[in-house]
């Protein structure tokens, strides 16, 4: 299937539903203000999900956990039967649910919190990061807390998973944040990447390997550095099990903006996929993934944003030399993305693959002798840049500049040793009938 139809696949129906799901926003109106919807539209879509994803088996649940209460049973081991009562890897104990909290207006804010809590210890650690309790106060110091409910109980924002799939739910998620990003007005470099980038930067990894994957499946693990919501290793994940459903990828990612970390955690949760995978923290700064070594390198990390509250970690590892991630040189303060580009190269294994986006700084900022120039001859002596593809321009939504994708692997093909493949694909582009944000073009095939 093509890019332009896989698209077409998906873009109707996610885009209604998170459209359906942001008009929830305007009863906000007043209150808040419309860069503030996100507060509160992020978080309830998320606890939303889990509500509905836990329907079926809420009643098993509520008698099980009643019957290891009567028992005694504490600790790991009633985590464990009530999460096999729910057949999730969550599970929520209250006798609320969406539905059952708006029989009772006038007690709303007490029962959402109870019901809140009786999440399962890992659902409450995704809900913190999106520290809601504020926004629970504040709702309900205005009477908006009963109101939102009732809107996310109406049929337009039903997110069963019957209903809604894991993939369209990630794309919605990644949909509203992107709203909620354009309402902040975010810098060029705070992106996010269109599908059609992502399945190019996916056929790009797996393309020497896809005969071998589509006769015998593969066990493989993945990293994004700076993963958003995660919906690049979910299309990675995707692409795989498209070409065989034998095969076996696990994901591995870090982010540093707690709303984003919250939903790319909570939708691994959901798919069944192993969230505690997902790690948060500043990746230049503090590495939660030290020493690890990872098959695929996915990842659009931010560029022409500054690394100065990084300055001194980053400087004191590169002290390390080659010990350390950074050890061929250190990039202008003013532009990180070089950065990202030595951590992906220490985290690639030796038979791995990297596809990273850059834009042109990385190709031609520094004279010789300079912190970049450094790096791209410690890569280039290396035999590790296997390609560059330029993009086209007005390709993502935030930002209409050149930008490139980076393809890297310590051991080249025979044929390809000693070279560099470099592609100009910044014609290959159609016009969008309807632009979003920046982006005014989809790759073409």
């Amino acid at each position: 299937m093509s890019i332009s139809q896989l698209q077409k696949q998906t873009n109707a129906n996610v885009q209604q539903k998170a459209n359906l799901i942001w008009e929830v926003a305007t009863q906000l109106y007043g209150e808040y203000k419309p860069h503030e919807y996100g507060r509160v539209i992020l978080p309830m879509t998320v606890i939303k999900r889990f509500d509905d994803s836990l329907k079926a088996t809420k009643q098993e649940v509520l008698a099980m956990a009643k019957q290891l209460d009567e028992r005694g049973v504490v600790g790991v081991a009633r985590d464990a039967i009530l999460k096999q009562a729910a057949k999730l890897d969550f599970y929520n104990t209250s006798r609320f649910d969406f539905e059952v909290l708006l029989s009772d207006p006038e007690n709303i804010t007490a029962n959402f919190n109870e019901y809140l809590q009786k999440f399962s210890d890992n659902v409450k650690d995704i809900i913190s990061y999106f520290e809601f309790d504020k926004e629970i106060a504040k709702m309900s110091q205005n009477n908006l807390l009963y109101t939102i409910i009732q809107e996310f109980n109406s049929k337009k924002a039903d997110m069963s998973p019957e209903l809604v799939s894991s993939q369209d739910m990630g794309y919605i998620f990644e949909d509203l944040v992107r709203k909620f990003s354009e309402s902040y007005d975010e810098q060029a470099g705070a992106h996010f990447t269109a599908r059609d980038i992502i399945y190019l930067m996916t056929e790009l990894l797996i393309a020497p390997e896809r005969d071998e994957i589509a006769a015998h499946g593969c066990h493989k693990t993945a990293y994004d550095m700076t993963m958003g919501t995660s919906q690049m290793l979910a299309c990675l994940d995707e692409k795989l099990l498209e070409i065989n459903p034998k095969s076996d990828l696990k994901c591995y990612g870090q982010e540093f903006n707690p709303e984003t970390f919250a939903i790319a955690k909570a939708d691994m949760l959901i798919k069944g996929k192993n969230a505690d995978n997902m790690k948060f923290g500043d990746t230049l700064s503090n590495d939660q993934f030290s020493g690890s070594t990872f098959d695929y390198i996915i990842s659009n990390p931010p560029f022409g944003i500054d690394w100065k509250k990084e300055k001194e970690a980053v400087e004191q590892e590169a002290k390390l030399q080659y010990e350390g991630r950074f050890g061929p040189g250190l990039p202008t303060i003013s532009d990180g993305q070089m950065l990202f580009l030595l951590n992906g190269i220490a985290k690639l294994k030796e038979q791995g693959r990297m596809a990273i986006i850059q834009n042109g700084s990385s190709l031609f900022n520094g004279d010789a002798g300079s912190g970049p120039s450094e790096i791209r001859r410690y890569i280039i002596e290396n035999d590790m840049l296997e390609a560059i593809i330029q993009l086209p321009n007005d390709l993502f939504y935030n930002t209409g500049i050149a930008t490139y994708i980076w393809v890297v692997t310590k051991s080249k093909s025979e044929e390809r040793a000693g070279k560099v493949q470099l592609i100009d694909a910044s014609k290959c582009f159609s016009k969008r009938r309807k632009n979003i944000g920046n982006k005014r073009v989809d790759l073409s095939n």
